[in-house]
This record gives C-alpha cells, sequence and structure tokens, in this order.
C-alpha cells in the first residue's frame, strides 16, 4: 500500500515537473508580440499594424492572434488597422474572473469575450470596426455585433460556428471541461502529449488541404498546451451550444452588411450546418461558399478571405 501511494505520488510530481518545464520553454519561445491592455484587471494581448478602417480579427479556437499574424495581417496592412486580439484564456490574455482554476468548470461566453474585447478595443481607439471570425471565433464575432450594432460596420465570418448543431462534441471536450479532467486529465496532457499528435491535429484542421510550411512553429502549439489554456479551450468550446440557440434568436436585427465565407469540404464546421442556415437568418447577408475548401481558408486561399474583407468594407461605405 505504501509502494503504490509513494508511487502515486511520485507520478503526479513528475507531472507537474514536466507540465511545468513546458509551459516555461514554450512561454519564452513565443512571447507577447502586441501590447497587453489591462481590461477590468484582466491582461488582454492586442497586436496592432497598418493604417485604414479598422478592422478587428477574432481567432477560433486551440488558437491564438498568431494564427493571424503568420500571413493573413501581412495582405492587409496596406488598407487596414489590423487589430488582432488573444480571446480570454488564449494566448497571452487572461481568463476572466471566476473562470480560472484546476477544479473550475465555468467558462467564458461569447458575449462575455466580446464584452471584454470591446472594452479593450475602446482604449487603444478602435471605431466602427469591420469584425472577423474565424471558426469559435465567428461565434464571438456574432457577439460583438449584437453588443454594439450601431458601432459594429460589417462582420466577415470565416468558417464560423454560428450555429446549432446536432449531436454531441465527443468525449474528449467532455472530459477535459469537466472538474475531475481539468484537475487530472490536462495536466497529463501538458505534460506528455508528443508532437507527432500535435501535427496530426494540426494537419486534421486544414485537411483536404495541408498545413503551409512553418505554421506550427510560427502559432506556437505549446501555448494552448498549457494547463489554464487547455481548460479554457476545452469549457469554451463544449460550453458553446447554449449561446449559440440563444444567439441565433436575435441573427435578425444584425443590419450591417455580413459577409460569410465557408469551404464546402470543411469538417469541422460544416457549411451545411452553419453558413448555408446563417445566411437565411441575417438581413443583409453576402454567402461565398469555396468549393473544395477545408477549415483554413485564409491560409490556404488567403485572396478570398481579403477580398470578403473588401466587399465588407465597401458595403458598410469605408472604402
Amino acid at each position: 500500500m505504501y509502494l503504490f501511494f509513494g508511487c502515486f505520488i511520485a507520478v503526479i510530481a513528475l507531472t507537474q515537473w514536466r507540465a511545468n518545464a513546458r509551459e516555461t520553454t514554450a512561454e519564452a519561445q513565443y512571447p507577447a508580440i502586441g501590447e497587453i491592455v489591462m481590461t477590468d484587471g484582466v491582461p488582454v494581448h492586442v497586436h496592432v499594424s497598418g493604417t485604414g478602417p479598422d478592422l478587428v480579427l477574432i481567432h477560433g479556437a486551440s488558437g491564438n492572434l498568431r494564427d493571424f499574424t503568420f500571413g493573413l495581417t501581412g495582405h492587409l496592412t496596406d488598407h487596414y488597422r489590423v487589430i488582432t486580439f488573444d480571446r480570454p484564456g488564449m494566448g497571452w490574455t487572461g481568463r476572466l474572473p471566476g473562470t480560472a482554476g484546476a477544479w473550475n468548470t465555468l467558462s467564458e461566453t461569447p458575449q462575455e469575450q466580446a464584452a471584454i474585447l470591446q472594452r479593450a478595443a475602446d482604449q487603444i481607439g478602435v471605431k466602427n470596426p469591420v469584425v472577423l471570425g474565424h471558426s469559435y471565433g465567428g461565434a464571438v464575432a456574432l457577439a460583438w455585433g449584437l453588443a454594439r450594432p450601431s458601432d459594429t460596420a460589417a462582420l466577415v465570418l470565416v468558417s464560423a460556428a454560428s450555429e446549432p448543431w446536432p449531436g454531441s462534441l465527443g468525449w474528449v471536450y467532455a472530459a477535459t471541461s469537466s472538474a475531475l479532467g481539468g484537475a487530472v486529465l490536462i495536466p497529463l496532457v501538458t505534460a506528455y502529449l508528443p508532437e507527432s499528435v500535435v501535427d496530426a491535429s494540426v494537419s486534421s484542421i486544414f485537411a483536404p488541404q495541408d498545413p503551409p510550411e512553418g505554421y506550427v512553429d510560427h502559432i506556437g502549439s505549446g501555448l494552448t498546451l498549457r494547463r489554464a489554456s487547455t481548460r479554457a479551450n476545452a469549457q469554451q468550446v463544449n460550453g458553446l451550444l447554449p449561446y449559440i440557440i440563444e444567439m441565433k434568436k436575435q441573427y435578425g436585427t444584425l443590419t450591417m452588411p455580413i459577409e460569410i465565407l465557408h469551404g464546402d469540404a470543411d469538417t469541422i464546421v460544416p457549411a451545411a450546418v452553419h453558413a448555408e442556415v446563417l445566411i437565411n437568418d441575417v438581413p443583409n447577408g453576402a454567402l461565398t461558399l469555396l468549393p473544395g475548401l477545408g477549415h483554413m481558408p485564409h491560409h490556404t486561399n488567403p485572396e478570398t478571405v481579403v477580398d470578403a474583407i473588401g466587399r465588407a468594407a465597401t458595403r458598410a461605405g469605408l472604402r
């Protein structure tokens, strides 16, 4: 019995040591590349580049603002002031009060995430922006527009989670978003998950296209694998559906121009469930389906996203 407990404690200690070491390495390799804006006591990481009308970019699940600085922002800074944020709990933005802790199961809602990013945007002088959201970030962009309809020039929704979906997200999200999973499973993921699994996961997100060379190294997957970020991501994604159901009831009030861009080969957030339904819920939307493209068109076909942003800005009278 004593030997068992001794081995158990040793495993816990080793796991914590390995998790601490991997987190320290990730944070040293991938420091904040923008400004930390303290907002209601929460650090919000924002990167600003370019000049022109304000364009806000909101990243998806398991990511951070580096997803946009890998390539997309370089196509935009000649025409827009591009503002990219780390969402709460991801990258270098902190979690909101009441959501942190290994045993916690509460998560930031899309509305709460939009609200704190809006207050951070206010501090840096953002006015009447075009707001782009990718994947989970699309839900946050919709929440942004619903909260500030008169101060949101347009929305651009790329592979966006926007509509209720059937079924569950699977046991992984259910387990890692639970109290026990947050305290026990997630430290094991942080400590021991092989890089090969990370690479395979990224490849599945990009499918049927391939990730561009250097993407994994640029985005810093180790930031997402930190215990706090992995918990935040699992809880936010697993808890999203009820908020989508409620937001859907208000989509008809979104009168600003909305450009909806979605690959018809997206298996992560299927177009038939989301984009092709959303277009009938919003009064001023335009849907562009991208034949053969998967979940990451802002990397695999960035010109299509740049064009959608341009159309949104033009329709909003910004250019």
